[in-house]
């Protein structure tokens, strides 16, 4: 089991690649101004095709803060600047849970 978010996060994008996928879709990790991190991973063409996720907000301070929503195509996140490895177990927890009914 992988328990580092950010290795599953490589994982998943390798286990996506297959010379076709990676050329119109991928994973993007930018920064935000006010300060923080906005996190897109492309979901299409992959088996979390169409999974849903309501918009979810933690927010504990005004640096300490979690957004994840997924609308089917694309999960996104977008959190405080200390808070980049939690959006991306958050998005484990998608992947875990999507496959969890799917089996």
């Amino acid at each position: 089991m992988i328990t580092d978010a950010f290795i599953f996060l490589q994982s998943w994008y390798a286990s996506c690649c297959n010379d076709d996928w990676e050329h119109s879709y991928g994973v993007t990790i930018d920064t935000l101004d006010n300060p923080g991190w906005h996190v897109k991973i492309d979901l299409a063409d992959t088996p979390l095709t169409g999974a849903l996720l309501d918009a979810s907000k933690v927010e504990r301070t005004e640096d300490d803060w979690v957004h994840v929503w997924s609308n089917g195509i694309r999960f996104e996140g977008a959190c405080g600047p200390l808070n980049l490895g939690e959006l991306l177990e958050a998005f484990r927890d998608f992947v875990d849970n999507v496959v969890s009914v799917a089996d």
